[in-house]
């Protein structure tokens, strides 16, 4: 008989599923919200159980749903690093929700707040399947019910850019989600399968022999193609910005530091457990996701460096850090891949605490955003001062917190192979601009303004804004602990990703 534990992938997917829809049937969005943090508290218990199991074990279980088995039917697939990602994946998602609390409830109509909980539910329960997924079209059903539920988290701030934002979004995502959909239905029809056991053991024999190389060829392109302008991929990132940007605090937390790597973690289940690193080497889809990742460390960097509006330079910068993870596929090693996984990690961490800590800066000088705006906005508020210091640091590379680790991983994985050179001079470039905009807006919030310019920013400030916020204060020393755990304690965390690497 199946132990226990091992339906608890499937009772935490089931378990967010339920929570949304009990949520749009709420009147009060404080319910609906307290319903979504118990049902996180619940997925994050099973989740770290699941994750204690799978360590002990050391290997990978497989649950089918249904009554069709392989072949046919659909399934999850659980080992050391989905059950990690799961785990930090439904944390972050608790601390962007509390952390963010105050203008969550500020930003969103009463009347749209439990709708609003209700996508943030169906969001992470988007993020669990895409993790754990073993058949490939519940991964596409899942990328257009997270798709629905981003634009939705879009557009909760209700303003005429946030609606432009959103339909560019909507746009992008589309072709995303349809380049994927037909990749996949080619896969399918040279195949015969969907399940990732049976379609990977037909993709290897299809190359092996020579036949169908043309369509092979072509459905990997447009599945790596679809989910990488669904993760911000350069050159598809414009959407971004405006998406990031605009979003209410939380919304953007949630948004840059997790639905991103959602789609992420599907193309790298895809690319090991479908496909293999050798057939995407072969093929040449690593060297074209490492020149992308490489501009995109570049340009997206470059992007942040020209913005004066704080949200929308975290949003660049995550084009940045998208570029570091694309690079480490693009890589074409385990090593490549560890690295990236470990990233995945770094961002999930510093992105929702960078955001939540803007939004915080941004409320006790008056909601105002422009850098020059937020001068001495961390005496107001400590916590997101030092929060927003954290993050941006990590994100520098600075030894001692995760962006240095994972930084260190990816020059690491480059050595083994013959594209050292070019990688280990972009990192270098792509530090030093990620210093030149970081640093100067840390001596922006940390620089003391004159009284006066002081008196005029907080008039525009209420005295609920200028109080004390618990709930922030909480998620804020939370990420920030993580994030000094990534960078001190990485050893056992890199251990578990190995161990999941070989186990994907």
């Amino acid at each position: 008989m199946r132990p226990l534990v091992e339906n608890f992938p499937f009772f935490c997917i089931f378990l967010a599923i339920v929570a949304g829809i009990l949520s749009a049937t709420l009147c009060h969005g404080r319910v609906a919200y307290g319903l979504t943090l118990a049902s996180n508290a619940v997925i994050a218990v099973l989740s770290a159980y699941t994750l204690g199991y799978v360590c002990t074990t050391g290997e990978s279980f497989v649950y089918t749903m249904g009554r069709f088995t392989a072949p046919f039917g659909n399934a999850i697939r659980c080992g050391p690093l989905q059950a990690m990602m799961a785990l930090v994946f439904t944390l972050v998602m608790a601390t962007s929700l509390i952390g963010g609390q105050r203008d969550l409830f500020h930003d969103v109509a009463r009347s749209r707040q439990p709708f609003y909980f209700t996508m943030v539910d169906l969001l992470e329960a988007s993020l669990l399947a895409l993790v754990y997924t073993d058949d490939v079209f519940t991964g596409y059903v899942f990328i257009e019910i997270s798709t629905i539920a981003a634009c939705a988290l879009v557009m909760a701030k209700d303003t005429g850019p946030n609606l432009i934002a959103t339909v560019r979004y909507l746009f992008m995502s589309l072709l995303g989600s349809g380049l994927f959909l037909i990749g996949l239905t080619i896969l399918n029809s040279i195949t015969g399968y969907l399940l990732m056991p049976p379609l990977a053991q037909a993709v290897a024999a299809l190359w092996e022999s020579g036949s169908y190389l043309v369509p092979l060829t072509v459905s990997v392109g447009l599945i790596v193609a679809g989910l990488g302008i669904k993760s911000a991929m350069f050159p598809f990132h414009m959407w971004l910005p405006d998406a990031h940007g605009g979003a209410t605090t939380t919304s953007s937390a949630i948004l840059s530091g997790l639905v991103l790597k959602g789609y992420i973690m599907l193309m790298m289940t895809m690319m090991v457990r479908v496909f293999s690193m050798d057939l995407m080497e072969e093929l040449g889809v690593t060297d074209v996701m490492l020149a992308f990742g490489l501009l995109g460390m570049i340009f997206g960097s470059l992007g942040a460096l020209r913005e004066y509006h704080i949200k929308r330079m975290l949003a660049y910068s995550s084009v940045a850090q998208i570029g570091y993870i694309f690079m480490g596929l693009g890589v074409g090693s385990t090593e490549g891949v560890v690295a990236s996984c470990f990233h995945v990690l770094v961002h999930a961490c510093c992105k929702p605490l960078l955001f939540l800590c803007a939004g915080r800066l941004s409320a006790v000088s008056g909601h105002h955003r422009s850098l020059k705006n937020l001068r001495g906005s961390a005496y107001r508020d400590l916590v997101a001062g030092l929060g927003f210091t954290v993050g941006a640091l990590s994100m520098i590379g600075i030894p001692l917190l995760g962006g240095f680790v994972s930084k260190l991983y990816f020059a690491n994985a480059s050595l083994l192979t013959n594209k050292t050179a070019v990688v280990l001079l972009t990192i270098a470039l792509s530090t030093v601009l990620n210093a030149l905009y970081y640093i100067p807006a840390l001596l922006g919030i940390w620089v003391k303004p004159a009284p006066e310019e002081t008196a005029i920013v907080v008039a525009d400030a209420t005295a609920e804004e200028l109080a004390f916020d618990r709930s922030f204060t909480a998620a804020a020393l939370v990420l920030m602990a993580a994030i000094f755990v990534l960078g001190i304690f990485y050893h056992p965390i890199t251990d578990v990703i190995e161990l999941g690497v070989r186990h994907f």
